[in-house]
């Protein structure tokens, strides 16, 4: 099977093929391109204008919200505006859902390429624009693109992306969990001039408003977007007329090298290596028990990184992303750990980074493969392992390592998409928003955010529970964090939550459930720590919910309620939820950050007075001891961890050599490559214990232990109930002193993982 790097330039021909930018693009010659920009720039006049360009991006965005009549922009915010240069680098992302524009420039580069000679672009037109293949993360994410010109020569980009309410497919609100195909999922409109000479062009939009359930809402989508659009490209114009269009290209280019030059800096301060992570996910379509395999890869050579994907399970069922949805989720996380000092400006980061994936698999599937729910799976499995693998090879900076962020939640988003008739008598399909509050996963240096959101997102938040019900005919009973939802280590990850809701003003929901992380914990921890829980759905029947609400009975979780438990399956389709049904949607945390059993005593006794985790957790993971009064005995705990250590390496029972010479490379937080008289070899950070040859994989030179998943959580249940494959929690320990040195969750017949590899010595 060819790589994505094998197909290059290739047109787009809506069959088997996707798309892929080639280094030179072919622009008809009757458009014009502005290639004019002032190299010399004053530090200020720079300063300002780069600034003015950042509002105009972050005006764009909120355009949209206040226009957009959908809540998926008002609280969800599903949107992301960006501003391109005139050959389509970018400039500026917008701080909203940024796996959106990871994918803009392929799109701009396509409509150069397959637009400019016909039907022509000119001044006034913008670009209706939703194919997977060419460039959107699914079918639902609507881009607007809007060229802007500059006395008859495309000066810039500016366009806006946005999840729209419905576009068609098999089920209300266009996420089709059962789709096996896009011939099942709604329509897809590689770029098309809707908007021609600054008006609507009524014949495309009626195409592309036929096939939703909603077509008035789609439309004010819509609008809204235009609004956006047409709002930026009037500053954009505004700025030019100020400046002078010279300068203004000239601070778009210099934000752009600025970027590169922040990115090769840091390039140069870190070790060549390869870098690589594994998780899973679970059910492809209604009825399947498997799990399917997600592989990435970095290499670092030089100043250039490259993404791949071997190893990753085939396309199949509805879980799968294009090569653009792919490439979009891992720019997010090249996004904020190395370019988040430039305003998230990665256009020149990319001069310097590829993506050559294998197509045919999951997360680059060719078409006509089922893509409507990746964003939930397939992008969100290939965004959270990136932070993983550019984590660990930015470990051994010192100062870059504090960028570091652990997986958060939801690393895969438990959706439940209810469907049926509102409190006003009104036709409704959407899904709930509550699991965008996430979490934050740790840092190196510190613990992650409870419900701080979701990462590839910058500035999401909760919406509030009353403009849920208000939208929707649903009562929620509760919506709180819960403890020991965040992954343990000597970092906790942020804490996960859970809402519970029943039906209001109707008589009866229509639900689907469409998940995965359910079965295997996929906000796993790093170096050391341990994952976080996994996604949940409690349903409750006939329950008892209506006669406590009718005494006065508030209750503050499901178990509290009386009625008959029904387990749902992660692709459960059309159940129905009456009046005294009760559900509740419980998703992952973050993961934690280094070995549990180096987390500092006070920080674990401020853990369970604020009931972060229970004493539980802390004595079986956490390896204290709590005392009748709720405090930890420090002299106690600090016993029982070298017992526990101890007991370790004497199960091992493996003779060992400490290694003296100088520390090379600090891989991680527990492993270190150390001089010796063959080259280098992995050591133990703590006790110097030689772990074997930097060229082998020092898990093999580590103590390893499998247990059930269930002890890496105490939140995470037996994952048979939704799977059939047998999962592991691996854990390797040094053999010298016992100290944990990784961990990692795995389908129990894959081999152990090489996850680091750095070239010293």
């Amino acid at each position: 099977m060819p790589r994505i790097s094998e197909i290059t330039g290739v047109d787009f021909d809506g069959v088997n093929h996707p798309y892929v930018p080639p280094k030179e693009l072919r622009i008809s010659p009757k458009l014009k391109l502005h290639r004019d920009w002032d190299q010399n720039v004053d530090p200020i006049t720079y300063e300002v204008v780069r600034h003015n360009l950042w509002q105009i991006n972050e005006e764009h965005g909120a355009t949209i919200q206040r226009l957009s009549g959908s809540p998926v922009a008002m609280y969800a915010l599903d949107l992301n505006p960006s501003l391109l240069t005139e050959d389509a680098e970018f400039v500026y992302f917008g701080p909203y859902m940024q796996y959106m524009s990871g994918v803009t420039d392929t799109q701009v580069k396509w409509t150069l390429e397959n637009r400019s000679d016909n039907p022509g672009i000119k001044d006034g037109d913008m670009f209706l624009a939703n194919d997977p293949w060419v460039g959107a993360a699914h079918q639902q994410d609507v881009m607007l693109l809007c060229p802007v010109f500059w006395e008859g020569e495309l000066f810039c980009w500016v366009t806006n992306c946005l999840h729209q309410y419905d576009i068609g497919g098999i089920t209300p609100g266009s996420f089709c969990p059962s789709a096996e195909s896009a011939y099942d999922e709604g329509i897809m409109l590689p770029p098309i001039k809707i908007i021609e000479d600054g008006e609507i062009r009524r014949d495309i939009e009626a195409v592309y408003l036929r096939a939703s359930r909603k077509p008035q809402l789609v439309a004010l989508d819509f609008r809204a977007q235009m609004a956006g659009n047409t709002t930026a490209k009037k500053r954009v114009l505004e700025l030019i007329q100020r400046y002078g269009a010279s300068t203004v290209k000239g601070v778009m280019k210099k934000i752009i090298d600025n970027s590169e030059k922040s990115f090769l800096e840091k390039m140069a301060r870190i070790p060549d290596g390869f870098w690589q992570d594994r998780t899973y996910i679970e059910a492809c379509r209604p009825g399947d028990r498997r799990t399917h395999k997600v592989q990435l890869q970095l290499r670092k050579e030089g100043n250039k990184l490259l993404f791949t994907n071997d190893g990753t399970a085939d396309q199949e069922g509805a879980m799968n992303a294009t090569y653009s949805g792919w490439r979009g989720a891992i720019m997010v996380a090249v996004t904020e750990l190395l370019c988040w000092d430039q305003y998230f400006a990665v256009g020149g980061a990319l001069r310097h980074v590829d993506f050559d994936p294998v197509p045919g698999t999951l997360n680059c599937a060719n078409f006509p493969a089922s893509v409507s729910t990746a964003p939930i799976q397939s992008m969100e499995i290939s965004l959270y392992p990136a932070y993983n693998v550019l984590s660990k090879m930015i470990y051994p900076d010192a100062e870059m390592r504090k960028d570091i962020m652990c997986i958060g939640g939801t690393s895969q988003w438990p959706a439940t998409l209810f469907r049926g008739t509102d409190q006003w008598g009104e036709r409704y399909g959407y899904l709930l928003i509550d699991p965008i509050g996430g979490a934050i996963g740790a840092f190196s240096h510190a613990d992650g955010i409870n419900t701080g959101g979701q990462s590839r997102t910058p500035i999401c938040q909760l919406p509030n529970i009353e403009h849920t019900e208000q939208s929707f005919p649903i009562l929620f009973l509760y919506r709180k964090e819960l403890p020991d939802s965040g992954g343990a280590g000597k970092y906790r990850g942020g804490l996960s939550a859970e809402s519970c809701f029943i039906p209001h003003n109707t008589d009866v929901i229509t639900q689907d459930t469409l998940s995965s992380g359910n079965a295997t914990p996929t906000s796993t921890g790093m170096m050391g720590g341990y994952p976080s829980t996994t996604n949940a759905y409690t349903f409750l029947r006939d329950s008892d919910i209506l006669t406590r609400m009718a005494d006065s009975q508030m209750v503050e979780d499901i178990s509290e309620v009386s009625g008959t438990d029904e387990m749902l399956q992660l692709r459960q389709e059309n159940f129905l939820q009456h009046k005294s049904d009760v559900y509740a949607v419980r998703w992952t945390g973050g993961g934690g950050f280094g070995d549990p059993m180096d987390r500092a005593m006070e920080d674990i006794n401020e853990d369970l007075e604020h009931y972060a985790i229970t004493a539980e957790a802390a004595g079986s993971i956490y390896g204290v001891v709590v005392g009748a009064d709720g405090k930890l005995d420090e002299a106690a705990s600090i016993a029982r961890r070298a017992e526990l250590r101890a007991a370790r390496v004497a199960r091992g029972g493996r003779k060992t050599a400490t290694l003296e010479g100088p520390v090379l490379c600090e891989a991680s937080v527990n492993l270190n490559a150390r001089q010796h008289s063959d080259g280098a070899h992995w050591a133990c950070a703590k006790c110097a214990c030689d772990l074997g040859h930097v060229s082998h994989n020092y898990k093999d030179g580590c103590l390893r232990e499998d247990h059930p998943v269930a002890d890496s959580n105490p939140l995470i249940g037996d994952p048979s109930r939704f799977i059939d494959d047998d999962v592991c929690f691996r854990q390797f320990f040094c053999p010298g002193c016992g100290a944990q040195i990784d961990n990692e969750i795995a389908v129990t017949r894959d081999e152990v993982l090489a996850d680091i590899h750095v070239n010293v010595g």
